[in-house]
């Protein structure tokens, strides 16, 4: 039995919050946290943080980016497709075999590049005197 492994695009914001690339940031939001509810409820040193919490009703932070992360995963699930663009194109473009011309080197300069190599002579030229 094969299963298909899908992608959304909610994987993506899961991913990052579940697996910060600093999980000490995270620790010290929740430290900053932890200090605060403790302050604006009185409560004294022994009571446990998640009691804290629990009778504050706050989520920690890591619970608050989990359900950050579901709620918008199931929002981008929700959109219809014909809203969003394709992440890729879904055929090549049509002169997708253009190249360079072979004889560029062959070939006379254009007028810019004819005009450039007439001034730099010029200067050449009169630094020479």
């Amino acid at each position: 039995m094969h299963t298909l492994q899908v992608h959304t695009a909610g994987d993506d914001v899961r991913g990052a919050s579940l697996r910060p690339r600093q999980p000490w940031a995270l620790y010290q939001l929740q430290v900053l946290q932890n200090n605060f509810c403790r302050r604006a409820s009185g409560a004294p040193w022994y009571v446990r943080n998640d009691i804290l919490h629990r009778d504050l009703e706050l989520p920690t932070i890591s619970k608050y980016m989990q359900d950050m992360s579901k709620s918008s995963s199931t929002q981008l699930l929700t959109i219809p497709t014909h809203y969003y663009k394709q992440p890729y194109p879904t055929s090549l473009p049509p002169h997708h075999f253009i190249r360079r011309p072979r004889n560029v080197l062959s070939d006379p300069p254009d007028e810019l590049t004819a005009e450039v190599e007439r001034l730099t002579n010029i200067n050449k030229d009169m630094t020479e005197l």
